[in-house]
């Protein structure tokens, strides 16, 4: 094998390594469903200071879609709509391994997914707290979440 040959084969053997690496993204099928399973991910994923390092840096370059003059990261309460993208971040980040910008893109998915028309982001100023998902509400302050 020739020094170029063996290089060659160094550098397609990374990136063979990194590519199987990488996380599988994350599919999104069922607002119900992964509404109740992303609020049980944030009532159970404790997060390291690293990884909480993690989710700050992904859902604060996110405005919050009921309050868009905060950010996902903090929202103004802890909507129904808030915890279940800190929940999905806590999964993504414990479990998948995932990097700030993979959990900034699949919360962006998932807020998207949850209200395909989208947020006012005042809602949490005009009442919609309370409303469902389907109508661009929080889905409620308190469990179970309103679709």
């Amino acid at each position: 094998m020739t020094q170029h040959n063996r290089l060659l084969a160094l550098v397609l053997g990374t990136l063979l390594l990194a590519l199987s690496a990488a996380p599988a993204p994350m599919k999104f099928t069922d607002v119900r469903t992964q509404s109740a399973e992303f609020v049980g991910y944030w009532k159970s994923i404790a997060l390291t200071p690293e990884q909480e390092a993690v989710k700050k840096a992904a859902l604060e370059a996110l405005p919050a879609p009921c309050c868009s003059d905060n950010t996902a990261y903090t929202c103004c309460c802890p909507c129904n709509l808030s915890k279940t993208t800190w929940g999905l971040s806590n999964y993504l980040i414990a479990k998948r391994g995932y990097n700030a910008e993979q959990v900034k893109t699949a919360a962006a998915e998932w807020i998207k997914f949850v209200s395909p028309s989208g947020f006012s982001g005042k809602g949490c100023y005009t009442g919609s707290c309370p409303k469902p998902f389907a109508e661009g509400g929080c889905g409620g302050m308190k469990e179970p979440v309103q679709f």
